[in-house]
């Protein structure tokens, strides 16, 4: 079980008798950040999606990556009414075992999409600024792009699909634990370090490598367009922003918490280890703003994006009027 769950049921369990953790803070905290989340989330996505699709002719690859992005947080958007309705009602599932299953599972398949897909429009841009000779005209051929993102679906799922080895559930129980039970523990941590490395740390030291090349060029070739310029730069802060707030602290503290967890079963209870219960909490907040900072993205990958939402706050103001 997580650590949100590890000491019982809605709020407090006494696992020995040195270890008193109170979950009040979990219900309240992810409640009220999921909400935001959906809200957000789910209002971005669907209009930067909706307004790509007015515009398909204009599609680059660049389009195409950032369009499987948004179908990525919409697959986990929609699961949030039910983890706020889970956490709201202090840890209490009643959805059935496998919709809790799929949903605990369409979080990481949207946090693997995401990465990966962050990854390629980084390396799409590297390519585009410090290598343009060599790359020109092949932005315009959206066949590579698909492609690339049906390989990248493929290396998802195949990311994912050892979740659903691991139980994070009971069929006859009313919780849906983030992470596994007790039981599997010791097989799922190793897991979970090779999936960080593979998931994680690999294109996050890609995105790096790709940006500190891109903003060494923005900053030494004065006869980039300024337009140009002013998006790359962008898009290098939306990306990092993600990277750090919402990615790096979550997938850090997951394997703290795990190794926390084996801890408390051999029966140590530190106030360290409690604060470190915490932090995780706040952690998977963070972790779920992805999908509500994403569709920034489609402010600097798509030109009709701000003039389209403009169309549409005029229009509401006009009919209130």
């Amino acid at each position: 079980m997580e650590m949100d769950d590890f000491f019982g049921r809605p709020g407090s369990f006494n696992l020995s008798s040195k270890c008193l953790i109170n979950k009040d803070f979990t219900f309240r905290y992810l409640s009220v950040v999921y909400v935001g989340v959906f809200l957000i989330g789910f209002l971005g996505n669907v209009f930067g999606l909706w307004n790509s699709f007015l515009n398909w002719k204009k599609w680059t690859c660049l389009n195409i990556f950032v369009l499987n992005l948004g179908v990525a947080d919409l697959l986990y958007i929609i699961t949030l009414p039910f983890f706020v309705s889970y956490y709201g009602n202090k840890g209490v599932w009643m959805f059935g075992y496998e919709f809790c299953r799929l949903a605990r599972c369409l979080f990481h398949v949207n946090m693997y999409a995401s990465i990966n897909f962050l990854t390629c429009i980084s390396v799409q841009r590297y390519l585009g600024i410090v290598h343009p000779m060599k790359t020109i005209g092949r932005f315009k051929n959206l066949r590579h792009s698909l492609y690339i993102s049906i390989l990248l679906w493929v290396w998802v799922i195949i990311q994912t699909l050892p979740n659903l080895l691991f139980t994070n559930t009971d069929k006859n129980d009313t919780y849906c634990y983030d992470s596994v039970i007790d039981e599997h523990l010791s097989a799922y941590t190793p897991y979970s370090m090779i999936i960080t490395i593979t998931g994680f740390f690999i294109p996050f030291t890609i995105i790096v490598v790709c940006y500190t090349r891109i903003l060494l060029v923005l900053k030494n070739n004065k006869s980039v367009n300024p337009n140009v310029k002013r998006k790359s730069i962008k898009l290098v802060l939306i990306v990092l922003i993600l990277f750090f707030l919402c990615f790096f602290p979550y997938y850090s503290f997951r394997n703290f918490n795990l190794f926390s967890r084996t801890w408390q079963l051999q029966g140590t209870c530190t106030k360290a280890l409690e604060n470190l219960y915490i932090a995780y909490q706040i952690t998977r907040g963070l972790a779920s703003l992805n999908s509500a900072i994403n569709p920034l993205l489609y402010l600097v990958t798509n030109e009709n994006f701000v003039s389209q939402f403009q169309k549409i706050k005029n229009k509401a103001c006009l009919s209130r009027q």
